[in-house]
């Protein structure tokens, strides 16, 4: 029987290594098929009895890892060598100068670099991958397939991911969404970026999934009518110009639906641009490519009205991450908005799979297109901010994601250059990415010639003329005016430096004070000074006192010799839940090491509820969906929402102590919940609204804030509810009371 088994396996990696072959061979590339052999021959015999937990043979994770990197970013026969190999060094007694004899050091090099950022995507060193990201940068920067690779590995044990416990696959979809698909979009590759984001949401809300799947399958062949509709005018003028093109109907994906049901808060029926026409069309010359864009764009504006404010020349100055093609949105004959993309079978190309394939690596040519000059101002970009690093792997990960799926403007100089700038960024952010001495003096700007402040929200076509000052100095509110991750880092780097000074002053100052009182500067009395003065640790303490924004007096020296004048700090915990009676839960954390169980999904039930900690940033309540994270320097289990942002970002920076979890309550726990109202005041609306809640739900209301300013009110409702279903009946029929035109929950 084991025989029978070893053969089919035989068979199935030798078809699918025929499969990559065949697909390699199919290529642009120069034809190595000898080497690509050699390189799986070797990663077969070094992976020779190790399964996967899916149970195939582990040989098959390479070859599928070459096979995405070939077929669907278009590498060459290094890259599908080195993703062949590229768990050789890590997993085997193999070292990285056995490749280099056998492969060459160009191959060996990125086999090595793949080694150093990877922590066992499965393993238990899984967590450490912000660090890891950090390396991956650094050595993006050498050879941008090392990346490439990696992305590749990604989306093939994303694609494979259900073989996983639940805990293993929130941490690895909540990093996949956090780190690898912005990655992805800023490279330019686009397909995988969806797929990526589908199947992250997939698996962190397999429920909202599923149900926008049948929501799109159910609606599918109106759109696909609405479409036949509306392109068949557009065809056959297309036609009688002889063009050569192909149309396409582009369905919103299901991530991108539930993002902006998310943001927008609206169900899915009021999605209205759920459906995009994509032209590509081949040009008759391939120096008037731009031309014959516009000459198709005259021919839809023609047929149908164009949105004023839709219109997207990425063809003149095209995105950071090389797209290139014409957007604008037309109304169709049946009243609905439709976006038509336009672009060249060569510009869809690199949309698609991403300029870095098309880059200076792809063998037998070398691109000198303006997306490698685009290319290589990102990574000059990600160097700089690598020789200044944030002093925490997160923070320098928040920093770098700023600009991964940041849309871009364009903002003329005062000599009429042009630079690129992220969507939303300030007179700051240009400041500094003049340069560093720029943004650290800068006081304001002209812009077309009127003078702004530096948290001046930029726009395409903005001529800007940056001011300075020598006696400008560096503030902690500049980081509220800065939006790019090179002004931010700047800003902080300049701040901790500050906060130094400020640090070894208030040391000396504080030494100084215990010497005055006769004092010794023990560890307990400088927690019972923080504590006193309200601060939270020594640094703190000593910051104030460099600042000068706290003093030490005479008075300080009794109070802290009488700890019970200090006050006594404790931890609290956000109990968002009430017993049946309305009595508060105060049950403090468990006594001892807490004992978990990864294998097993929490219980989130009446009687283990209590014992968990509930964040009180996303306000998780029975019916959404949940993890739980395992605190150990607090002895604690958190429960949050896994689109929580704080979830987001423990997914990726200590993942093994993601726990899986699931409600199980039978309603006779209360919870609370708060929601946004915002409308038009009326007399009556605020009756309408008590109504609702205690007469038609008998719901318990905590809180009531309302403001309202020139006919406007907006206010915050806390109250009771047993699970997120009561809050959406309760939403929907608040919604109803007129006057009120958002109503949304908080968290």
């Amino acid at each position: 029987m084991e025989d029978i088994h070893n053969d089919a396996d035989e068979i199935m990696v030798q078809e699918a290594f025929q499969h990559l072959l065949d697909t390699y061979l199919a290529s642009p590339h120069r034809k190595k098929s000898d080497l690509i052999t050699k390189a799986f021959n070797f990663a077969k015999q070094a992976h020779k009895g190790v399964r996967r937990l899916s149970g195939e043979p582990y040989i098959m994770h390479p070859i599928a890892v070459a096979q995405i990197a070939c077929g669907e970013i278009g590498l060459g026969s290094t890259s599908v060598c080195a993703a062949l190999l590229h768990d050789v060094v890590e997993d085997t007694d193999y070292t990285v100068d056995d490749i280099s004899n056998l492969f060459g050091p160009k191959i060996a090099q990125i086999v090595d670099g793949l080694t150093k950022i990877s922590g066992g995507i499965f393993g238990d060193k899984a967590s450490a991958q912000a660090e890891s990201f950090k390396k991956l940068l650094l050595t993006m920067s050498d050879d941008i397939r090392v990346i490439l690779i990696k992305i590749s590995d990604r989306l093939h044990n994303m694609r494979t991911l259900g073989s996983q416990p639940a805990g293993k696959q929130y941490k690895i979809a909540g990093e996949t969404l956090y780190i690898y698909a912005p990655l992805a979009h800023r490279l330019g590759l686009n397909l995988i970026k969806e797929e990526l984001e589908d199947l992250s949401f997939r698996y962190e809300h397999p429920e909202a999934h599923d149900q926008l799947c049948r929501q799109l399958e159910e609606i599918e062949p109106q759109l696909q009518a609405a479409f036949q509709d509306f392109i068949t005018p557009i065809r056959e003028r297309l036609d009688k110009m002889g063009v050569s093109y192909t149309v396409r109907a582009r369905i919103k994906r299901p991530y991108s639906c539930w993002l902006k049901m998310q943001n927008k808060h609206v169900a899915f029926e009021e999605i209205y641009d759920l459906l995009a026409a994509r032209i590509v069309f081949t040009p008759k010359d391939e120096d008037n490519e731009e031309g014959e864009c516009f000459q198709i764009y005259n021919v839809c504006t023609r047929i149908y009205r164009p949105h004023p404010d839709r219109f997207r020349d990425w063809l003149s100055q095209p995105k950071a991450n090389g797209y290139r093609a014409l957007h604008t949105t037309l109304m169709s004959h049946q009243g609905r908005w439709v976006e038509v993309q336009i672009r060249s079978q060569r510009m869809d190309e690199m949309a698609e799979r991403g300029f870095a394939a098309h880059w200076k690596y792809k063998e037998g040519e070398k691109d000198s297109s303006a997306s490698e000059t685009e290319l290589e101002k990102w990574l000059s970009t990600i160097k700089e901010l690598l020789d200044d690093p944030q002093p925490s792997a997160m923070d320098f990960l928040d920093t770098i994601k700023l600009n991964l799926y940041a849309s871009e403007i364009f903002v003329v100089t005062p000599k009429g250059e042009f630079k690129t700038m992220p969507s939303g960024a300030t007179v700051l952010d240009f400041a500094f990415s003049i340069h560093s001495v720029v943004g650290t003096h800068c006081i304001g700007a002209k812009v077309n010639h009127q003078l702004v402040p530096m948290s001046h929200a930029l726009k395409s076509g903005d001529q800007v003329e940056v001011l300075t000052s020598n006696t400008a100095k560096v503030d902690a509110s500049w980081l509220q005016y800065a939006t790019t991750a090179k002004a931010k880092n700047k800003i902080e780097s300049v701040l901790r430096r500050q906060r130094r000074e400020l640090q070894k002053r208030g040391e000396d100052i504080m030494a100084e004070w215990f010497a005055e009182q006769e004092l010794e500067p023990t560890s307990m009395l400088i927690d019972r000074l923080c504590a006193l003065h309200g601060v939270e640790d020594r640094e703190a303490l000593a910051v104030a006192l460099g600042g000068a924004t706290l003093r030490l007096q005479t008075s300080d020296a009794d109070a802290i010799q009488r700890p019970e004048a200090t006050g006594q700090k404790r931890w609290q915990r956000f109990v968002p839940f009430l017993r049946r009676k309305d009595k508060t839960a105060t049950e403090e954390p468990a006594p001892g090491p807490l004992k978990v169980d990864r294998k097993k999904p929490l219980i989130l039930d009446d009687e283990s509820i209590p014992r968990y900690t509930f964040c009180p940033d996303c306000r998780p309540i029975p019916g959404d969906d949940v993890l739980g994270y395992h605190d150990v320097a607090m002895n604690r289990i958190v429960i949050h929402k896994r689109q929580c942002p704080i979830a987001s970002r423990l997914k990726t920076a200590d993942g093994n102590h993601i726990l899986a979890a699931m409600w199980a309550t039978n309603k006779s726990l209360t919870f609370t919940a708060v929601i946004h109202i915002e409308g038009i005041d009326r007399v009556g609306i605020l009756r309408g609204l008590t109504d609702v809640l205690t007469e038609q739900y008998s719901i318990n209301v905590h809180r009531l804030t309302i403001d309202t300013n020139d006919g406007i009110f907006q206010g915050d409702i806390e109250l009771s509810v047993y699970d997120a279903d009561d809050l959406k009946a309760v939403i929907k029929s608040i919604k109803r009371i007129e006057g009120l035109e958002e109503v949304t929950r908080v968290s």
